[in-house]
């Protein structure tokens, strides 16, 4: 069995910007508000640098990280004597795992269908979500204004939605 030793800062840095979405998005499909979600992600984290576990693929990372993601909100569940927003949550973690696609499936979709964008679309989405820029530089970028920029994020946001679902539907 190997044992976990702490990370590097650039490595526990890397793991928090690789999973971070994904955590947060679990636990607002869990039922947690934004704000329940932004601490408890935080919290997911604190703990895995607190006791680190030893990764052995990105499915497995997700899947631990989910749990203590879970057992968090659980506690504080429990903390303001709330009742779970979900009644069943080892059902969720079922259907989130079929449905993110531990096994690639969604994000494989999504990587062919941005490989497939063009121009404008591409750029924007690049500094967008790769890049983290504001629509205000990347309207300077791209010459075009904000209101353009909100517009083809969104269009092409829709686009790849599309795509993404046809992908994963088809046999």
């Amino acid at each position: 069995m190997a044992i976990a030793t702490i990370k590097p800062p650039s490595e526990f840095a890397e793991l928090v910007r690789t999973h971070q979405t994904g955590v947060w998005r679990y636990l607002r499909f869990l039922g947690a508000d934004e704000t329940q979600a932004d601490d408890l992600t935080q919290e997911t984290f604190l703990c895995i640098y607190r006791r680190p576990f030893v990764e052995q693929t990105p499915a497995a990372t997700a899947a631990y990280l989910r749990t203590v993601a879970r057992r968090r909100l659980l506690i504080s569940i429990r903390k303001t004597k709330r009742r779970p927003p979900l009644a069943d949550l080892e059902l969720a973690e079922e259907v989130w795992s079929r449905l993110a696609g531990d096994d690639g499936g969604y994000l494989d979709a999504l990587r062919e269908c941005l490989e497939s964008l063009e121009g404008r679309a591409r750029e924007a989405i690049e500094l967008r979500y790769r890049d983290s820029r504001s629509r205000a530089e990347i309207g300077q970028l791209l010459e075009i204004g904000e209101d353009g920029v909100k517009s083809l994020l969104r269009r092409t946001r829709e686009l790849l939605r599309c795509c993404v679902e046809k992908r994963i539907n088809e046999p």
